[in-house]
């Protein structure tokens, strides 16, 4: 094999982050020039405007400087005619529409966001999915956590979800909760997912229309902190009931979390409740309740919101040793069958009122 043709094969493992495909599918690859050990490549973009232009002539020096004997590469942009533009879009349209969006009975959607890490919204979306299933409620989670997901790891989850007629399936818990993440994908758990936004978001939109998710009553979905493109992602094109916002006592978090709350405001998606989370640790032989990072602001926080607390959880060490072992389902307190029963009050009092979409 020629160097022109190795350079040629390497591209094909750099993606156009946009179009989702590599850069020879696309026909980007304009010209590879290689001549004692200096390779000199031409890219066609779309346009030469492209804001990711610099990422992905990045991407091409990385790929080919891997490669035995090359010793120099020169990336040269320029922007594709229209007749290779026609080519690039078309192939890039190519994927059929999904066909389990089409068939899934979804009644209501509810993202569990914050804004803040570390506040606890993965363990609030899984105690809320677990305290809807012991109701005889059909429940899902998609995890759109991709680059910090912890779902599985707290369902005891390690299969790889498998094909089905029209799509992938969910890998189901113990008590029958459909899950998909990221995480049931990789080789192995602590695997870093390193992509940039377009890649995630066409991941958390296929874990949506691409997953056989049959009859469910809610599906909830696990956002990762901050504000940006997959919380974005999921709440401009899921459709979302609402959104359950979750903090901590700590006035530093409920700052942040308000960010990711007016984020949810001006894309119009109802706040149906807040969880105020690590509220307080109850000493098991008194009983007596300690307010370790602080005086509660639970209160304030959802008058703030305008939304009902929905429940204040506490730090319980039984719940922390119960996730680590992929056992949450087996967590038994008050405080989450409180949490399930005021969430399906807010969610129904939210749906009288006009504001599920």
């Amino acid at each position: 094999m020629s160097t022109e043709d190795r350079v040629r094969e390497a591209l094909r493992g750099v993606v156009d982050p946009e179009l989702g495909r590599n850069l020879v599918e696309l026909g980007m690859v304009r010209e590879v020039r290689a001549e004692d050990g200096k390779v000199a490549v031409t890219i066609a973009l779309t346009t030469l405007s492209c804001p990711l232009r610099g990422s992905i002539a990045e991407d091409v020096r990385n790929a080919v400087q891997r490669l035995p004997g090359v010793s120099a590469i020169d990336v040269q942009l320029t922007a594709m005619n229209d007749e290779e533009r026609a080519r690039a879009f078309g192939k890039a349209q190519a994927p059929q529409a999904p066909l389990a969006e089409s068939v899934n009975n979804i009644g209501s959607v509810f993202a569990v966001m914050s804004g803040k890490g570390g506040v606890g919204k993965s363990l609030v979306t899984g105690l809320l999915a677990v305290a809807l299933r012991r109701r005889g409620l059909r429940v899902g989670i998609l995890d759109a956590d991709l680059t910090g997901p912890s779902v599985p790891k707290m369902f005891g989850l390690r299969d790889r979800p498998q094909p089905g007629q029209i799509g992938l399936l969910p890998v189901r818990s113990r008590s029958g909760i459909p899950i998909i993440s990221i995480n049931l994908f990789l080789e192995r758990e602590d695997e870093a997912v390193i992509w940039r936004g377009p890649m995630v978001a066409s991941a958390i939109k296929q874990f949506w229309g691409d997953v056989e998710w049959g009859d469910l009553d809610y599906m909830f979905v696990d956002l990762p902190p901050g504000t940006s493109d997959a919380p974005l992602t999921v709440l401009q094109s899921l459709p979302l009931a609402g959104t359950v916002i979750v903090s901590s006592p700590q006035d530093l978090a409920g700052m942040v979390v308000r960010k990711a709350a007016r984020m949810a405001e001006r894309l119009s998606v109802p706040i149906v409740g807040a969880v105020e989370n690590m509220s307080y640790f109850a000493c098991p032989d008194s009983g007596k309740q300690y307010e370790v990072f602080g005086h509660s602001r639970a209160e304030q926080l959802s008058n703030e919101l305008g939304a009902p607390l929905l429940a204040k959880l506490p730090i319980d060490p039984t719940a922390a040793d119960l996730c680590d072992r992929g056992q949450v389902e087996d967590y038994r307190a008050e405080t989450v069958e409180q949490l399930g029963s005021a969430f399906l009050a807010a969610a129904a009092k939210r749906a009288r009122a006009g504001a599920v979409r």
